[in-house]
């Protein structure tokens, strides 16, 4: 979120400036176009991508908004962050449950000066099938709401066989720990959690391998009403929020389960490094070395990639592993992030979404820990370089067997100089690994029109066997697109337990064999910016009626083959355990 100040307060901008004039970059009083710049949608409007989504919101019952509390006039960097979106099944039925976090606002009255920070509530929607929802809130009992919140991070923490719930913000950190019984008791501080810096995103995992997940929170900047300084805007008299470079970042907490529901504060031990500004972070096994690694998106200084010893002690390998910077050598403003295999070489690939100006980041893993910027050579910068982006996905949503890309985007500024607050979102399709093109003017009115974008989630909302999409925007309903894409392909989707391994064994690395060759997909913490994706895995099949075999490397070390998996189903396996129907 690299919200810079406008050009002509610095003459460090004024080279850059001249320079987007002469590519081309369009001024605010100029729409975007949903293909990323003036006269830039020739490729994309000539695709013919089968991908197609549907808005169902007004239909499903969801009706939500996150607020950030602008109307107050402060102009804060609060405000900019927006929330996430949580998909979970916390009532143990099969269907994805939606979180959804609130934001917050300040108080009327000022205490010593100084106004108060307080949340709005945020709201838990039960799936009732068919993309119909209905709010439980408060039959949860999951309504209290005293931060200013942006993320949510699903997972059962306790291996209980129950979803619970992180949501970071302002101010500290609710753990809502699922009863079992269709209620949430809120235990963040008796069981630990005792952290009260400014938290955007989380991720579970289990770093030190005891089979109980741990957590990394990723924290931003230090903004407070004691440190708010003005920020005059483009006219005399207005105000505009202050770029992150104008704060410190504040340090990342990581929390190690003590395997009995509490937790203890590791972050000192295990390598952490103080100097971040947290937006995305997601826990994955980068290196298939059979241990969960860490990766955050930072703001304006550079990433971190923290590589896992196997034992919970970290190595920050970012600038060594190619996955600190830009392609150019300088930091981003990185908010949303996630893993696959864009190339289909069995190898984890990074995707970071980056501020205007600057390219989603596509990093080729090469091996060994080592990365490639690759956004030119695989297409990705044929968009322009005025997105602000956010929440994003790896997702095969066409199921032709590779993992196309989705981004949802929205500015953070009140008087942007380049492009305008509300942006269409993005979305790729792979080419057979080969490149990635922006279809999205093709694949459904919500692609075509502008928003204020933040966090996003994919999974199987309906349960047919393609990823649907949830997003939340700043100031503007949450959004449901269906995934109506009609193709002959098969897929084959995947819900593992853990029992030697997390319950939810995040970490997990399957691969699936066809005759027209091997997937690989992982189950991971975080990813997007502030959201829970579907912890099911899911492989596209393309014209092949079955998986030949899949292996499945459990966090605990176990390696299980699976042979012959019909597709067009949803299996369940326990691990070591043979698979079961879904459904």
């Amino acid at each position: 979120m690299n919200s810079p100040r406008p050009i002509f307060q610095s003459a460090c901008w004024l080279p850059l400036s001249l320079l987007l004039i002469v590519v081309g970059c369009s001024k605010s009083s100029t729409p975007l176009t949903p293909s990323g710049g003036v006269g830039a949608s020739k490729t994309a409007s000539t695709s013919t991508s089968m991908i197609r989504f549907e808005e169902v919101t007004a239909s499903s019952g969801v009706s939500f908004t996150y607020r950030n509390g602008e109307e107050a006039g402060e102009v804060a960097i609060l405000e900019s962050l927006g929330g996430g979106v949580g998909l979970f099944d916390f009532d143990g039925d099969g269907d994805l449950d939606l979180c959804l976090p609130g934001g917050g606002h300040y108080t009327d009255k000022k205490r010593n000066g100084r106004r108060d920070v307080i949340g709005w509530p945020h709201a838990i929607y039960r799936n009732d099938g068919d993309f119909h929802f209905t709010d439980v809130t408060k039959f949860t009992g999951a309504t209290a709401s005293p931060y200013y919140s942006h993320g949510v991070a699903a997972a059962d923490y306790d291996n209980d066989g129950f979803c619970d719930l992180l949501i970071t913000g302002y101010g500290g950190v609710l753990l809502l720990h699922n009863q079992g019984d269709g209620s949430f008791e809120e235990c963040a501080k008796p069981t630990g959690m005792t952290d009260s810096l400014w938290s955007s995103s989380a991720a579970w995992g289990d770093f030190n391998k005891d089979g109980a997940l741990d957590i990394y929170i990723a924290h931003y900047v230090n903004w407070s009403f004691d440190n708010h300084p003005f920020c005059p805007g483009p006219k005399s008299g207005t105000r505009e929020s202050c770029p992150p470079r104008d704060f410190k970042g504040l340090p990342d907490v990581l929390y190690f389960s003590n395997g009995d529901g509490t937790f203890r504060d590791v972050s000192s031990e295990s390598g952490l490094q103080p100097d971040g500004k947290g937006l995305g972070v997601m826990a994955a096994d980068f290196d298939l070395d059979g241990d969960v690694d860490v990766y955050v998106g930072n703001d304006t200084v550079a990433n971190f990639l923290f590589r896992n010893d196997g034992t919970g002690k970290f190595e920050e390998i970012g600038l060594i592993s190619g996955t600190a910077l830009s392609q150019t050598g300088s930091p981003d403003g990185s908010m949303g992030v996630d893993v696959g295999d864009f190339n289909l070489d069995g190898l984890p690939d990074l995707w970071v979404a980056n501020f205007e100006r600057e390219s989603i980041a596509l990093y080729r893993n090469d091996g060994n820990c080592l990365f490639r910027h690759v956004s030119q050579g695989a297409g990705v910068t044929a968009v322009g370089a005025l997105y602000v982006g956010w929440g994003t996905a790896f997702c095969d949503f066409d199921n032709d067997g590779d993992e196309d890309t989705f981004v949802s985007n929205g500015h953070v500024i009140r008087y942007p100089e380049n492009a305008p607050i509300r942006q269409p979102p993005l979305l790729f399709e792979n080419h057979q690994g080969k490149r990635l093109e922006n279809i999205a003017p093709t694949v459904g009115s919500y692609f075509t029109e502008p928003h204020q974008g933040r966090g996003s989630a994919a999974g199987d909302l309906d349960r047919d066997g393609d990823l649907d999409l949830v997003v939340s925007c700043v100031n503007e309903p949450v959004a449901l697109l269906s995934n109506t894409t009609h193709t002959n392909q098969h897929w084959i989707s995947l819900r593992l337990i853990g029992r030697q391994s997390p319950r939810l064994p995040i970490g997990t690395i399957v691969k699936l064999t066809t005759s027209r060759g091997e997937q690989m997909r992982q189950i991971k913490g975080g990813t997007s910016y502030g959201s829970t994706v579907d912890s099911r895995l899911y492989f596209g099949l393309g014209t092949e009626a079955r998986a030949e075999s899949v292996i499945i490397q459990w966090p605990s070390g176990e390696t299980q083959t699976v042979p012959m998996l019909d597709g067009d189903r949803a299996w369940v396996i326990v691990e070591q355990s043979p698979p079961v129907f879904d459904r």
